[in-house]
């Protein structure tokens, strides 16, 4: 009887499904269960630990071994539950000797690590696009995040490591996304401290059969002029920039102990926006912040509309242990999640308007499994009819349709 495949269950952000790809190449032949799992928030947390028992359930007889931030952070937590054989660290969920020992737990000192991608996924045979982490970790410590905690420092991927496993991927995936934990933070623990965008134009200049590229979360802050230009003027950088914002109010902003203003949020925004007219701006936003008032929570709601924002990414705030935000006055959940619900529906709202003022223009889509459908370069996603995945074709947007663009 032939031995099942192992799976590997990738919660959270583009980074673990990354990462997911390389514990599937280095499982191969086992009969094994990987939950890659979430911290970002309390909900993460619960839906892993829904993961591992559902998973227990489609394959009682696998082994179940769960990795990623919440088993980084809270490995005796996950060890204690009868559904789980292993937990493995995020700094040895790379490494193939984590992987053939029998401990029930390995989980090392994260903060301690210094290097990261010791081995990059050969293949993302499963995707139309393929992601490679180019930095991993986070040296900012803002008040309501625990994934440095999960991830420890920022390191980064020498750019000759990069450039070898981009130009073997450009093979077979019209479409590369650099992910990091930190993107923006790229390059200060190399020689010669490169930037993110000096790597990227190596990327272009190196790689030239690569047809698209796409940049996963970034800090406004961080976005200096060559990777501005990078983005704004370069074709073969897609129109869509994500935004690491979380809030559109100064005061809210202080707490979070970000990094920017609300008035430079939306300065970055509309100079993306004169400079490639096109362009689509993403964003994180949370809702409910500690001590967040109406008038705060209104600033963050306008921030939608100021910045054009048509790729949100609603969070309310879920305190997290250990997190500076915890100590600080908590707003009632129900106000949370009200608040959430009214920014998604300004958000949505925004989206829909956008997506009616693309009727009638050409777009190129990247065609995703199950072939009749992809995502255009502005990440709009687009429904036409059937075609061969991981192909690019050029289309003409007809209508929209449950929040969907049909060519």
């Amino acid at each position: 009887m032939p031995i099942p495949a192992p799976h590997v269950v990738n919660l959270g952000c583009r980074l673990n499904l990354a990462e997911g790809e390389s514990i599937r190449a280095l499982l191969a032949g086992r009969d094994t269960i990987v939950v890659n799992s979430c911290a970002v928030t309390n909900e993460a947390v619960k839906q892993t630990r829904q993961a591992i028992r559902r998973a227990r359930r489609d394959r009682p007889d696998a082994e179940l071994v769960v990795t990623g931030c919440a088993a980084q952070i809270d490995a005796q937590a996950f060890a204690a539950m009868p559904e789980v054989d292993r937990v493995i660290g995020n700094a040895e969920k790379l490494l193939p000797a984590a992987w053939a020992s029998s401990a029930e737990v390995q989980v090392q000192d994260i903060m301690a690590v210094r290097e990261t991608a010791p081995h990059l996924a050969a293949s993302f045979s499963t995707h139309a696009r393929a992601f490679v982490e180019v930095q991993n970790g986070c040296d900012h410590r803002c008040t309501f995040c625990a994934i440095p905690f999960g991830r420890g420092n920022s390191r980064s991927v020498p750019a000759g490591a990069v450039i070898d496993r981009i130009a073997a991927l450009a093979e077979h995936h019209a479409e590369i996304v650099l992910t990091g934990v930190d993107l923006t933070s790229y390059g200060p623990d190399l020689p010669g401290a490169p930037s993110l965008g000096r790597l990227v134009e190596r990327i272009l200049t190196h790689v030239p059969r690569l047809q698209r590229l796409r940049l996963s979360s970034l800090d406004g802050i961080e976005v200096d002029d060559r990777l501005f230009a990078l983005l704004t003027q370069e074709e073969r950088i897609m129109p869509h920039v994500h935004l690491s914002l979380q809030a559109g109010d100064d005061m809210v902003l202080k707490r979070m102990k970000r990094r920017h203003s609300r008035a430079q949020s939306v300065a970055l925004a509309r100079r993306l926006h004169a400079a490639r007219p096109d362009i689509a701006i993403g964003a994180d936003l949370i809702a409910g912040f500690p001590t967040e008032t109406e008038a705060m929570f209104e600033n963050s709601r306008a921030l939608i509309a100021d910045c054009g924002i048509v790729h949100a990414h609603i969070f309310p705030y879920s305190p997290r242990a250990g997190t500076p935000a915890t100590r600080m006055p908590q707003i009632e959940p129900e106000v949370v999640k009200a608040r959430a619900a009214r920014l998604r529906e300004t958000a949505a709202e925004q989206r829909g308007r956008w997506l009616q003022s693309l009727i009638g223009t050409t777009q190129q889509v990247l065609v995703e499994r199950p072939g009749d459908r992809g995502h255009a370069g502005n990440f709009a996603e687009v429904r036409l009819a059937p075609t061969q995945v991981g192909e690019i074709v050029t289309v003409k947007i007809e209508a929209v349709r449950d929040g969907k663009l049909i060519a």
